[in-house]
Formats: structure tokens, sequence, C-alpha cells
């Protein structure tokens, strides 16, 4: 996938007087590629457009101007993208009650070995995920993924003792990761 340039991130203040429009289609582009498993799991697959907007928003946010946080900024969300025959995601656990979120991300520390999406075959793809993510005792509520796919995944699933889940992929987001894939 292409990862961002520096020639594509605004300043912070060109991009605020064009935010909203930008915000909008980065919003489409991300719901294309929200899946959910169940209640609590959402995985949103990453592209060049996704990753551009989060950099430009922290961007903004921090009203960075030195070019070496910009590059750090750039160089930290294009980790995010998969490579060649790669899909790269973030993973969001949500539990809406502070006590019960605590709760499920000691419960469900090891979840990223439990991870996988489903290829045509039939073959799982387990998720490739960074440990530093992981503490002693919890696991943080957003997670950043990596899936090697050789084709477009049909669906997506845990087989953690505390979260069996599977999940077929509908079709226009198929066609969606089946893009990102070739691009």
């Amino acid at each position: 996938m292409r990862k961002v340039e520096r020639t594509e991130i605004l300043d912070y203040v060109t991009y605020n007087e064009t935010r909203k429009e930008l915000r909008s289609k980065a919003i489409e582009e991300k719901n294309k590629r929200r899946v959910h498993l169940g209640e609590n799991l959402t995985f949103l697959f990453e592209n060049t457009d996704t990753i551009r907007y989060q950099v430009q928003e922290m961007v903004r946010v921090e009203r960075l101007v030195k070019e070496t946080a910009i590059s750090h900024e750039i160089k930290t969300y294009n980790e995010l993208l998969g490579s060649a025959g790669e899909l790269g995601c973030t993973l969001l656990i949500e539990y809406d009650v502070p006590e019960e979120r605590a709760k499920q991300l000691k419960a469900l520390k090891d979840l990223p070995q439990h991870l996988y999406l489903l290829m045509e075959n039939g073959e799982k793809t387990p998720a490739i995920y960074d440990e530093r993510q992981i503490g002693d005792d919890k696991l943080s509520s957003v997670q950043f993924l990596k899936f090697k796919c050789p084709s477009p995944p049909i669906g997506i699933g845990c087989t953690h003792p505390d979260l069996q889940l599977e999940s077929e992929i509908p079709m226009h987001q198929r066609e969606v990761l089946k893009h990102d894939l070739l691009d």
C-alpha cells in the first residue's frame, strides 16, 4: 500500500480551513473499511487516505510546525499500513462502562493471538500484532494489527476462550479490501 508522503500533509492553518470537507471524505473512507466482530470489537482497515487524515488531525491538534515532528507522525502512522500482500488495521476494543472495560482488558490480555481473517479457501490468517501494546496485566483498548492476505478475506474471527466469534465480511467491504491489496 502506498505510504503517506510529506508533500500530502497541509500545514495546520490550511488544513483547518478545509477540514470540514476533508473530514467528511475521511469518515466515508473509514466507514467503508469498518468491520464489527460481535458487540465490542471494531476493526478499521486502514489505507493511505485514512492514515493521511490521522496525520492531519495530529498536526492540527498538536499545532505541529517542526519538520521533525511532522515526519515522526507520518512515519508512525505509515507503520499501520500493510506492505504488499498485507492489510493493516486498527482494532478498537469497546466497552461503554469503564469498570467493565477494565475487567475485559485484563481478561482479554492475549486477544491479539486469537484474531484471524478467514480466506475463501477456509484458511485462517492470524493477526500480526505489536507486543508493546500488551502490558503485564492488561491489553490496550486500541490495537494495531496486520494480516498477511494472499487474497481478500471473506470473514473475521476470534478464538479467545472468553470471546469466540466469527463474522462474514460483506461483499462491498471485500471489494474495498481487494482494492487495498492491489494498491
